[in-house]
């Protein structure tokens, strides 16, 4: 038996990197996955390679307009839901002195905002023993030169479970952070270059950066019954970066 046979879950920023990875296992697993993200042909690709228990759904997750039809499909085809990963995120480095409020409000529209009504408007259709999963991050829990808005962002994801926790008590659903360490994601490739990664590998006890599929696992684990008494919890699948 399969750990996600029949469940549904919605994965956002489910196009590329982690959020693709984790689709392609939790449909491995058994589920069927709606990814949401603002490429139309990222989604179109991913679901080319997804298969038929992917469906795409276009939009952002700081538009609530954008959200709602994401919830609309999802009920109309599915009917309920069981899994929510959210995933989208953003950040970029700006040294303090030189941040600005567009800065702020762009990684904290995605990272907290978008991150509380991508869960708040789910939990209508979530069945008891649904699961949802907020990514956090090594930086939540660390010091990043210039990277103020997203570590704040971040650790601000990682109270989300521990307060929603307590506000879902007697609903069967359950909230934890997955924390991923630098990952070599396509867009992480393409930003750091090979000398960057060489440089984020040396910072990590296993001296190697996360592939995607390494965090897809997590994700799945969190998912699925096996951490069945799991709440509140942060996951770090950093090779131990924000450990020692």
């Amino acid at each position: 038996m399969r750990r996600l046979e029949g469940k549904v879950a919605v994965i956002t920023g489910g196009a590329t990197g982690i959020g693709r990875a984790a689709a392609k296992r939790f449909i491995e697993e058994g589920a069927f996955v709606f990814i949401f993200g603002r490429r139309q042909t990222a989604l179109d690709a991913a679901v080319a390679d997804l298969g038929p228990h992917a469906r795409a759904v276009r939009g952002s997750v700081s538009d609530e307009a954008d959200l709602d039809r994401l919830y609309a499909a999802v009920k109309t085809e599915r009917g309920a839901l069981d899994i929510v990963f959210a995933n989208a995120g953003a950040g970029s480095q700006l040294a303090l002195g030189k941040i600005t409020g567009e800065h702020i409000d762009e990684t904290f529209d995605t990272n907290v905002k978008g991150t509380i009504f991508t869960v708040q408007k789910a939990l209508p259709l979530m069945r008891a023993g649904g699961s949802i999963i907020l990514t956090g991050s090594s930086a939540g829990a660390t010091g990043a030169p210039g990277m103020s808005a997203y570590s704040a962002s971040k650790a601000a994801v990682r109270n989300l479970a521990r307060t929603w926790a307590e506000d879902l008590k007697g609903t069967g659903i359950r909230v934890n952070v997955l924390s991923p360490g630098a990952t070599a994601t396509e867009l992480a490739k393409e930003a750091l270059g090979e000398e960057g990664q060489k440089v984020f590998a040396a910072m990590t006890p296993l001296q190697r950066m996360a592939d995607p599929a390494e965090i897809g696992a997590a994700a799945a684990f969190l998912a699925s019954p096996d951490s069945s008494f799991m709440t509140a919890s942060e996951l770090a699948v950093d090779g131990g970066l924000a450990q020692l």
